[in-house]
């Protein structure tokens, strides 16, 4: 199992530039992708990689796990599925809230889950539409490969590099305690980034180096506790990527009262 390890920078060093990682398929080459890959015992599963090695991805408060876990021919089956299939949400289920003004969200979104369930994240609360049957494929083979299982999946895509996400931590008060957050790319490779709370604005109480990371075309990134309590992630804009990308976050999410 590969391990990486991100060391605090040096006393007195104020330039912050990130770690990257692209070691052990972090970068968006799938392992020099004509190699072949062992299959998986699951039907239909076309060069799955639900048994190929994890990367750690260690840091102060930061622990995720990474791996391929579709091969490139499955993937690219399950990204055609979900652009046919998914459906995004419209109106006012497009804007969230930031310090008290509504904005567009740059990119679509949509949640799937079990019909009991709410999310509510950035002054909107979102009802899951109904499990269809690509994302439960991908969430039994995230299951299968971790032994965890979820509830609910918040759907983003990125229709191109203009598109992105700012900086947030997934901390809603719905999620399970100390549960982890299944993260699923398809599509194109894009800079996706952690930064430390305590690392962040100009009044930063320490400095301690970001980590960027490149998540390949059917890859799962484990974001295990407490990784969002104390880390910031983002994609940011990258004008250069005229390509789309899906990502899907499994969460396990709680039932709340209503009010």
């Amino acid at each position: 199992m590969d391990k990486f390890l991100v060391k605090r920078p040096s006393p007195g060093k104020n330039k912050q530039e990130p770690l990257e990682m692209t070691g052990g398929g972090l970068d968006c080459m799938r392992d020099g992708g004509e190699k072949k890959r062992p299959r998986s015992e699951m039907p239909g599963a076309d060069e799955s990689l639900v048994h190929s090695p994890w990367t750690q991805i260690r840091a102060e408060g930061l622990n995720c796990d990474y791996k391929i876990l579709f091969g490139k021919t499955e993937a690219d089956k399950i990204f055609q599925e979900l652009e046919k299939e998914v459906e995004y949400f419209e109106g006012d289920l497009t804007k969230v809230q930031v310090f008290g003004k509504w904005h567009n969200i740059p990119r679509k979104q949509v949640t799937y889950g079990d019909p009991e369930l709410t999310y509510t994240y950035s002054g909107v609360t979102f009802s899951p539409k109904l499990w269809i049957p690509v994302l439960n494929r991908i969430r039994e083979r995230i299951t299968l490969a971790t032994g965890h299982t979820f509830n609910f999946v918040l759907i983003n895509r990125y229709k191109d590099g203009c598109d992105h996400i700012g900086e947030h931590r997934d901390d809603e008060r719905e999620l399970v305690p100390r549960s982890p957050i299944a993260s699923v790319s398809f599509g194109a490779c894009r800079d996706f980034f952690f930064r430390h709370g305590a690392s962040r604005g100009k009044n930063a109480s320490c400095h301690i180096e970001p980590v960027k990371l490149q998540l390949a075309h059917g890859s799962l990134l484990m974001m295990n506790y407490p990784t969002n309590v104390y880390w910031y992630h983002s994609l940011p804009t990258r004008k250069k990527v005229l390509a789309p990308r899906i990502n899907l976050t499994f969460r396990k999410v709680m039932a709340l009262p209503k009010k």
